[in-house]
């Protein structure tokens, strides 16, 4: 499946407009240019949005494509032009990706339509650490539902609270004037292991868009503390990719 020549790298693909536009949705979440990790049997990607607030750490198997055939290598893509280009794609369409690496160029195939496009140097794209954390609390929930709570929360404030005890899971928002609340209790869940009662603040705006991106996937998984980075996982691609998202914590002044 691998073919080398002369040792020059190589990444040619064919995959589903909708599994495509899926992974660069989510990245493009925090970075409008990112570096993919190529391995043998898929990728991966880790980056940090510019203010340093959120986290994103995504792996894709090759499973998740019509074909795959990749050495190790690494592609500096602009995933606001590709996610332009995408547009001229029908969900089901099969998209062709071929890296020419001798112009440095990744070279796009969609019906009858060929678009080369130039890579993003990578040399300043620091690889960033994952934060080895301990969070207590594990919550899943229905993506549908966290998203009915975010939506009225949008109206309220630019913040929002999650909560959780060994009882269930708390969304709420609170403006000068009004107020939005979202209980699930723990029979409403999909999951929750909690032993004691966490809360922390967060950017409503961060925590909306990786809620968005999650749309495909039916739950969401929430690793929660007091004051501590949210950690929020969920699977793309059919099951055959994992994002993991980490959001830091507003933290409440006296």
């Amino acid at each position: 499946m691998i073919e080398i020549r002369g040792g020059i790298a190589i990444f040619q693909v064919e995959v589903k407009s909708e599994i495509l536009k899926e992974v660069l949705t989510v990245v493009s979440t925090l970075v409008d240019e990112a570096k993919f990790n190529i391995m043998e049997d898929g990728l991966s990607l880790r980056a940090v949005d510019p203010a340093h607030v959120a986290m994103i750490d995504l792996n894709l198997k090759s499973a998740g494509f019509e074909n795959f055939k990749a050495t190790e290598t690494e592609l500096g893509v602009d995933i606001t032009k590709m996610l332009d280009v995408l547009k001229l794609a029908k969900p089901t369409d099969i998209i062709s990706i071929n890296h020419d690496e001798e112009k440095n160029k990744l070279i796009l195939k969609i019906a009858n339509i060929t678009r080369s496009m130039s890579l993003v140097d990578t040399t300043g794209m620091a690889e960033p650490k994952v934060p080895n954390l301990s969070l207590p609390v594990k919550v899943v929930v229905s993506t549908q539902e966290l998203s009915q709570g975010i939506k009225a929360s949008e109206a309220v404030s630019d913040h929002i609270s999650l909560s959780a005890s060994p009882e269930g899971f708390e969304l709420s928002s609170e403006g000068d004037t009004d107020a939005v609340n979202l209980k699930l209790s723990k029979d409403l869940l999909e999951h929750l292991e909690c032993k004691e009662n966490v809360k922390s603040l967060f950017s409503l705006d961060y925590f909306a868009n990786m809620v968005k991106s999650a749309q495909s996937s039916q739950s969401i998984t929430m690793n929660l503390g007091t004051d501590f980075p949210v950690k929020i996982e969920f699977s793309i691609a059919n099951e055959n990719g994992s994002v993991n998202y980490l959001l830091a914590p507003r933290i409440e002044s006296e």
